[in-house]
């Protein structure tokens, strides 16, 4: 099936940081027929037939890169995931559940955007069981720990369902910080006639950068720079709901900047 350059960039990327089992993971999901053709027709469902932005394969594998250099943070500040925490699971566990999740949190909308949480959970799930069972054969605890997990993470990335883990709220954040004006252009391109949720695109646009770096005071800082004030809505009213009470909060400090101007802290 025939992929984007940005696809593959965003692959190579999000291969670069994984190890062991995670890279196989990714390799399958990749190479994965049945997740592309979610992952486009998601696409076609938001963007033509219903008006919204990017929602389709870059945007989640984005979110997952996003999601992935939040995890190598936390992790490099020798903070302990759930499941090590827990004593059920080890880093790497976390971090298969963290990847699926992400690359697997819209497919959902492929059928609607109501509901598309659970609607994404009831197609993951077959999807899921097909991969973890190759990693895992024969586990089955594992295998139901981790899936558990990945269904936390995208039933509850739109924030409407509390979360209770760090994997899961990595996929929230990391789904929120795909923000930057690229998601938004197809949709501005094909209609300039107004209507409601405008301000989404036009504050989407925007946006002209979004950095996930190491933080000075926590693990992990996230700056938005944008163009103009506009931009702020984008934080306030996308971002910042996911964040707010999200397991993750007490790590992240969150700037945003217009044009180089004083950085407002939310964070």
């Amino acid at each position: 099936m025939q992929k984007s350059l940005k696809e593959i960039e965003i692959e190579n990327k999000i291969s670069d940081m994984l190890t062991g089992k995670a890279t196989l993971v990714a390799s399958i999901v990749f190479d994965d027929e049945e997740i592309q053709s979610l992952q486009d027709y998601a696409n076609v469902v938001s963007i033509k037939r219903l008006g919204y932005n990017d929602h389709g394969p870059v945007h989640m594998k984005t979110a997952a890169l996003n999601s992935i250099i939040m995890f190598d943070l936390l992790h490099n500040a020798g903070i302990k995931f759930n499941l090590e925490k827990e004593r059920i699971g080890s880093v790497e566990e976390s971090k298969i559940a963290v990847l699926l999740s992400s690359l697997l949190h819209d497919i959902g909308m492929s059928v609607s955007r109501d509901n598309h949480e659970m609607l994404g959970v009831m197609l993951a799930i077959p999807i899921i069981n097909r991969i973890l069972s190759e990693i895992y054969p024969n586990d089955i605890k594992k295998t139901t720990i981790i899936r558990s997990l990945i269904v936390e993470g995208i039933s509850g990335h739109m924030a409407n369902q509390s979360i209770h883990s760090l994997e899961a709220g990595l996929v929230l954040i990391g789904d929120g910080c795909d923000m930057a004006k690229g998601r938004a252009r197809i949709t501005s391109l094909l209609t300039r006639a107004p209507h409601v949720g405008d301000i989404h695109k036009y504050s989407a646009n925007s946006i002209k950068e979004v950095k996930i770096v190491q933080g000075e005071e926590k693990p992990i800082r996230i700056v938005i720079e944008m163009t103009e004030s506009v931009g702020f809505f984008q934080i306030e009213e996308v971002l910042f709901p996911k964040i707010i009470s999200n397991p993750i909060k007490p790590y992240i400090e969150l700037y945003g900047n217009v044009n180089g101007e004083n950085f407002k802290r939310y964070l």
